[in-house]
Parts: structure tokens; sequence; C-alpha cells
């Protein structure tokens, strides 16, 4: 009896735990996100790690799939530049997240709105990594398209 007690406590503070993680993933990405529409530099680095690495990847005007290299420098630049008068969201319709100890991936189906409309859609993958207690982007890479987003 003793055992399945001490096998269901530890089975309900693993769980916990796992789920603590998860959230703490989220919030990660909540976060960066948060910096990305006020188009805040710095809270967006709060939760990026040194030598990040971001990709795209899409269809060229030929209908050929393309992976592009995107420097996270130019990136936060193009977002802090946004003129006001243009309004963007990125926004998050499902999180899948799997976490092994100190590494993380969160999938994220989105929606971009431009201006009022559907841009386009796709998948955010994200890699992150438990540096010192936080979690932190290591790695963004991302589908585009404009057709099948509901």
């Amino acid at each position: 009896m003793k055992f399945k007690i001490l096998s269901l406590i530890l089975f309900c503070c693993t769980a916990s735990l796992a789920q603590g993680s998860e959230a703490d993933v989220k919030q990660a990405i909540v976060t960066f996100f948060e910096g990305f529409h006020a188009q805040d530099s710095t809270k967006i680095k709060s939760v990026v790690a040194d030598g990040m690495i971001m990709q795209t990847m899409g269809r060229d005007k030929e209908g050929n799939t393309r992976l592009r290299d995107v420097e996270f420098a130019r990136f936060l630049n193009s977002i802090v530049s946004i003129p006001d008068s243009v309004s963007f969201k990125e926004v998050i319709t499902k999180y899948t997240i799997k976490v092994d100890g100190p590494m993380a991936n969160a999938w994220t189906d989105y929606q971009f709105w431009l201006g009022g409309e559907m841009s386009h859609c796709g998948v955010n993958s994200f890699q992150l990594m438990n540096q010192n207690g936080q979690w932190r982007i290591i790695y963004l890479i991302d589908t585009r398209r404009k057709d099948d987003c509901q």
C-alpha cells in the first residue's frame, strides 16, 4: 500500500513539473509575441539566446519550396521600423509543446493579419533551451502560405 501511495505522489509531482515546464515554454513564446506586437526589441531579446537562428520556408513565384535564412538583427530592425499607421498581428491558433530536460520544441499554428486582413498563415517551430532556469529561443523556422488558412 505504501508503494502505491508513493508511486501516485511521484507520478503527480512529475506530471506537475512537466506541465510547469510546458507553461514556462509557452510563456517565453507569449513574451516573444508581446514584444513583436509592441515592436519592443528589448522584450523580444529577453527570451532569445545569443546566436539565435531564424529561417523561413515558402514557395517562390514558380511554386518551388524555398528556404531562406533570416538574420536576427535584420528581423528586429524590420519589426521596430514598422510605421504606427500599419496594423499587424500574428495570431497563434494552437500550441503543441514538448519538453525533455533542458530542451523544448513548440509547434505553433498561426495566422498573420496585416491592415485588418489575413495576409498568410503557417506554422512556427521554436526550439528552446533552458538556460540558467529561463527558457530561451535558440531557433525559429516558419512556413508561410496563402491558401488553406481557416
